[in-house]
């Protein structure tokens, strides 16, 4: 995740504090010059990591807080409450008019930031949400544009609106609204041109739309990864265009994490959405408490049970839990349970939003290619065999590690795996055990 070195400085500066019995003011000065270096390595705006570290310092440094019995936690509480404040403190929702309406939203930024891959995505979260969401191809100027925006609007069973690159994106714009209304369609999305610089011709074409067309949200999609440049592009085009609100891409990457940190307290405007992968699902709405949580190693359960809750379906559950109960668990299940996981996302994210596994995972290799390895020998398995794993005898393991080009001890190892964790279920339903090591592989039940 972005903030991994920001969130392990972190944790090592708290650690310390911990580990004193009584603070004097000079050790959380000395805390705080530690925190603000690492919040500028992080690549935070300088001004913002000012008045952070005075904030922090101010509340910090009283006599409740140098006497209190347990000071280092209560300093690492108050930073993780200015945290939050610097992110926004309240999730934004994308304010959206009445279903019986048509809401228009004008989606911005500069080439390469991911935009017409967020517009896609931001389209499957109002789908989701009961919404018939329009797609407009307003980007007449980028080879493919229209065409991509088509291949992901497919992708989202979401329509999209095009009429090729030879009318103003005004015009476009305009003919999509009067589609929209005459369609049933309640909210839509204009895709608008990049740059690969902000220009006073984009500028002006944006600002066109929005003195023709009653655009209800405008929001700046920014790639996290180029840090402070992304702040000051937020900047720029929350002074020209009054942008209501911002989606960071790439916030998966191996970013310093910064504009995240920067973006809301420059702007003033909230990040509603970030993208956390390249699948059209992988959009989540911004929750700065979370954020802060996870920023300070301290994990993000609540995520995690969204993500399960997303995935969840209650009556294949209950099927799963009879089956446990009845010790008639087997491949088949297996492979419905691994597929749950996998639209879940990566094992590496999944096991860093609980709490303090960040440090735990970091000289740990999670062995994410055994999920298509034991994926490869499932379905090298007639039916018979994934119902009924008892019969799965010497001739009958050589064919399948043949068919799925694995050694015959993998399939050996993955059989035994399974017999382990089937009796396991059986007595503690629904709870799920892992083992690990300092370094290495990392292995969860099933072969994961």
């Amino acid at each position: 995740m972005a903030f991994d070195n920001l969130s392990e400085k972190l944790q090592n500066i708290f650690k310390n504090l911990k580990g004193k019995g009584r603070l004097s003011e000079a050790d959380v000065k000395t805390a705080l010059r530690e925190v603000k270096i690492a919040l500028l390595e992080a690549d935070v705006n300088f001004k913002v990591v000012k008045n952070f570290v005075a904030s922090v310092q101010e509340r910090a440094v009283g006599a409740d807080v140098l006497n209190s019995l347990t000071p280092g936690q209560t300093v690492i509480k108050i930073v993780n409450e200015e945290l939050v404040k610097l992110l926004g403190e309240k999730t934004v929702e994308i304010n959206l008019k009445p279903s019986n309406e048509v809401t228009v939203i004008m989606m911005c930024g500069l080439q390469g930031a991911g935009k017409t891959t967020t517009v896609a995505k931001l389209a499957g979260q109002f789908k989701s949400k009961g919404r018939r969401p329009l797609l407009v191809a307003c980007d007449i100027y980028r080879p493919a544009a229209i065409e991509q925006l088509q291949i992901n609007g497919d992708k989202q069973g979401v329509s999209v609106f095009t009429m090729g690159d030879k009318h103003k994106p005004l015009n476009i714009a305009k003919a999509a609204l009067e589609h929209a209304s005459k369609n049933g369609f309640n909210v839509v999305i204009l895709d608008t041109a990049g740059r690969l610089h902000i220009d006073e011709a984009m500028m002006e074409e944006l600002q066109e739309i929005k003195d023709n067309i009653n655009v209800h949200q405008t929001i700046l999609v920014v790639d996290a990864m180029t840090g402070q440049d992304a702040v000051n592009v937020a900047e720029m085009f929350n002074e020209k265009l009054s942008i209501d609100g911002v989606i960071l891409t790439k916030l998966d990457g191996d970013t310093r994490g910064g504009a995240a940190l920067s973006i809301r307290a420059v702007t003033g405007r909230p990040i509603l959405y970030v993208g956390m992968g390249e699948k059209l699902t992988d959009l989540q709405q911004f929750y700065p408490d979370r954020m802060a949580s996870r920023i300070l190693g301290m994990g993000d359960i609540l995520t995690l049970i969204d993500k399960a809750q997303a995935e969840f379906d209650e009556t294949k559950a209950k099927e799963l839990e009879k089956k446990i109960k009845k010790a008639e668990f087997d491949f088949n299940d297996f492979l419905e349970q691994m597929n749950q996981v996998k639209k879940m996302g990566g094992l590496t994210d999944l096991l860093g939003m609980l709490p303090g596994m960040g440090r735990q995972l970091k000289d740990v290799e999670i062995d994410e290619s055994a999920l298509t390895t034991t994926e490869a020998i499932i379905y090298s398995m007639t039916k018979e065999e994934r119902s009924n794993p008892d019969i799965l005898n010497l001739s009958r393991k050589k064919r399948i590690a043949a068919g799925a080009g694995v050694d015959i001890s993998q399939v050996n190892a993955l059989v035994k795996q399974f017999e382990q964790s089937k009796k396991m279920m059986k007595q503690f339903s629904g709870m799920m055990g892992g083992k690990g090591g300092k370094r290495g592989k990392f292995r969860l039940p099933f072969g994961f």
